[in-house]
C-alpha cells in the first residue's frame, strides 16, 4: 500500500486501524490499496454475495465501498485527533458492476473546518481493463473530541 510523504506513521497508522475496525468492509472483503494525503483507494471482490439479480455487483456494495473512499480521502486532512462522518453522499451509476473487483478512488475536492467535500469514482476492473461503474459526491463532517 502506497502513503503520502510527510505523513507521521500514527496518521496512516489511524486510518487503516478505522478501516480495519469496519466490519461491514471485513464482511465484503474490502482492502485499503492505497493511502496518500486527500487520496484514498479501496479494492472490493465481486463476492457472489454482494451481487445483484443479474450478477452485478450490487449497488450497495458499489455504494459501500465509494461512500468509505470518500470518508478516508476526507479523514486523511483532518487534525490526527479528528473522526468522520458522512453528512450526504450522492451516487451516479454509470454502467452495471461488472469484473472481478471494484476498485473506489475517493479524493478530496474542497477542505474545510466543518465540511469537507469528497469525491469517489468506481471502477470496475477484468483483467487490468477499468469500467467507469459510478461517481459520487459528498459531504463528510469532522468530529472533533470535545
Amino acid at each position: 500500500m502506497g502513503n503520502s510523504e510527510g505523513w507521521s506513521p500514527s496518521q496512516i497508522s489511524k486510518i487503516q486501524r478505522s478501516f480495519a475496525s469496519q466490519s461491514l468492509m471485513a464482511t465484503l472483503g474490502a482492502q485499503l490499496s492505497r493511502v496518500s494525503k486527500g487520496e484514498i483507494e479501496i479494492t472490493c471482490p465481486i463476492l457472489e454475495g454482494s451481487q445483484q439479480q443479474h450478477g452485478f455487483a450490487h449497488a450497495g456494495l458499489t455504494f459501500s465501498i465509494g461512500d468509505s473512499a470518500a470518508g478516508y480521502a476526507a479523514l486523511s486532512i483532518m487534525p490526527e485527533e479528528a473522526e468522520v462522518l458522512t453528512s450526504e453522499m450522492k451516487i451516479h451509476l454509470l454502467a452495471p458492476g461488472r469484473g472481478d473487483v471494484l476498485v473506489a478512488r475517493g479524493k478530496v475536492i474542497k477542505p474545510g473546518r466543518r465540511l469537507v467535500i469528497a469525491q469517489a469514482d468506481i471502477f470496475g476492473v477484468t483483467e487490468g481493463q477499468e469500467t467507469h461503474v459510478a461517481t459520487m459526491l459528498g459531504t463528510l463532517v469532522p468530529i472533533l473530541p470535545k
